[in-house]
């Protein structure tokens, strides 16, 4: 993998080894800029011209529910037009492009420190790798055992993801042994005091939204800190097909308030809450993203909002939801595609499978998807160390993927083309019988070969000796190391944690009444 500058994690208390280290996600192949980042899409010039027009006219024509009485109010002034039933509006095209114009076109992901900070799109026009969320298994490192997801557990989480080259920032997962109203506000807090890397939030219920930007703020050292260097972001959801619910609204008014950049995302499944084939799901996709977007522009003008596309297939037979079948691969890269056209930044599941274990079939559909999702143009690829369609997290298959990503970066960086990579010199009078293994050329060029740091290339009799171990018992390794070397205590001073602490405490006893109907809600 390629080179970074890593910065010392804090001592832990009672260990004589030194400090691993964490790895700045955005210092990793900067050594390696692309020339030009290969392409690979199912659009051409006219399909893209037909696909975009399809898309505003949807919007136009058919339009959205927006359930928010204040944002429905807010597009309704700013020009769009009632709808045929209640609660519908239609956006006409020249308010969607007044918005796809003064939308930022970048965004800055920051870190706690500045060295973890990350510039969307990246100045070297390559991806930014994020571990799953909203998983609610965990497959144990130590004996691969499966159980619910807890906090132990996502804090085992942000310790290897904290040490993956690759991975820019970290999602929360969905907990167990808390308040299941509040689990959203416990998982995020764990992984935030955790980790020096960006964070992404994912709002569970609409009084949880203020809790989690508090605690965000908190975690970065204070609101107008949070507003300047904003160390994490924030997803909402359409409801598909084609609604907003008010939760989701909320989220984006709230991004606006902290200055945090928001993930806009659809998730249509094919057969489900979507047509049955993949440009159906992409245009439904671009339509409801669109949609957000505008919203954003309305309720939170200058938020940076970057296109999500997570895009599922039902399998017919079952009714099962799936992320890697071929049908959802291809739809997740004509979607990136299609929202790379309307200028936007784009995000969409780069890794994942739909088996529930690190097996062969998982290897398997997570490298042709993140090749495929890389290959489209994506911004970010998400989606690290999640199984079972996104619903169980394996550090194991995290440290792998880590491999895949850096494989991947590689892949796409086009190889020189010129008369000194070609060593024509040589090449053009080589002596019979010859080779080049001396030659200065072959010197000057061996380091510059992609070593995998889990991947093996043990011969045979090595092999054997070993007792057949391969890569997936080199990730578990890594992956345990990771968690025996993680800070005690995490990465934030004893003050930030009692705040956030207390700020957990009061949000259980507020949204959990809430929720037992004893008190009105926000």
């Amino acid at each position: 993998m390629s080179e970074s500058n890593p910065t010392t994690r804090p001592k832990r208390r009672g260990r004589k080894n030194p400090p691993k280290t964490i790895k700045p996600a955005d210092a990793f192949s900067m050594d390696s800029v692309f020339a030009a980042r290969p392409t690979f899409g199912f659009l051409d010039a006219d399909r893209m011209a037909y696909m975009q027009e399809r898309t505003f006219a949807l919007l136009a024509d058919y339009g959205v529910v927006v359930v928010h009485p204040a944002a429905r109010e807010a597009f309704l002034k700013a020009g769009a037009k009632e709808g045929t039933e209640a609660g519908r509006i239609r956006l006409p095209r020249e308010q969607v492009e007044e918005a796809l114009a003064v939308t930022p076109k970048s965004a800055l992901f920051a870190g706690k420190k500045p060295e973890f900070d990350m510039q969307v799109p990246r100045p070297d026009k390559g991806f930014i790798l994020r571990t799953g969320t909203g998983g609610h298994g965990y497959v144990d490192p130590r004996d691969a055992s499966y159980r619910n997801m807890d906090l132990k557990a996502a804090g085992e989480i942000a310790a290897v993801a904290n040490d993956l080259d690759q991975v820019g920032f970290i999602a929360h997962p969905f907990v167990y042994g808390v308040p299941e109203v509040t689990a959203d506000i416990h998982a995020y807090a764990k992984i935030s005091a955790n980790t020096y890397k960006h964070v992404w939030m994912q709002p569970y219920q609409k009084e949880n939204i203020e809790y989690l930007m508090r605690i965000a703020a908190i975690a970065a050292g204070g609101e107008d800190v949070l507003r300047a260097r904003p160390s994490t972001s924030v997803i909402t959801c359409s409801f598909t097909p084609l609604e907003f619910k008010y939760m989701d609204t909320e989220v984006i008014i709230q991004a606006g308030k902290y200055g945090v950049p928001i993930h806009a995302c659809s998730l249509p499944s094919a057969g489900g809450t979507a047509p049955l084939s993949v440009p159906a799901m992409a245009l439904m996709a671009a339509a409801e993203i669109l949609g957000m977007m505008t919203m954003a522009h309305i309720l939170a003008p200058g938020t940076p909002v970057i296109a999500t596309p997570l895009m599922f297939t039902l399998d017919m037979r079952t009714g099962s939801a799936l992320q890697s079948s071929v049908e959802a691969m291809q739809a997740a890269n004509m979607s990136i595609q299609l929202m790379k056209s309307f200028g936007m930044m784009a995000h969409t599941y780069g890794s994942g499978s739909d088996t529930p274990d690190v097996d062969h079939q998982s290897m398997a559909e997570r490298a042709m998807l993140m090749q495929n999702v890389a290959l489209s143009g994506a911004d970010i690829l998400g989606g690290i160390g999640q199984l079972e369609c996104a619903t169980v997290f394996s550090p194991v298959q995290a440290v792998l993927d880590n491999e895949v990503g850096a494989m991947v970066r590689r892949f796409l960086r086009s190889p020189e083309i010129s008369e000194a990579a070609l060593n024509w010199d040589e090449l053009s009078c080589i002596r019979v019988g010859g080779h080049f293994l001396d030659s200065d050329h072959t010197v000057s060029q061996c380091r510059d070969q992609f070593i995998p740091q889990v991947f093996q290339r043990d011969g045979r009799d090595d092999y054997e000796t070993s007792d057949r171990r391969g890569a997936f018992e080199a990730a578990r390794d890594v992956a345990l190391a990771s968690i025996a070397n993680a800070p005690e205590g995490g990465v934030l001073s004893e003050e930030q944690m009692r705040e956030i602490a207390a700020l957990a405490a009061k949000a259980d006893e507020h949204i959990v009444e809430v929720y037992a109907g004893k008190v009105e809600t926000i």
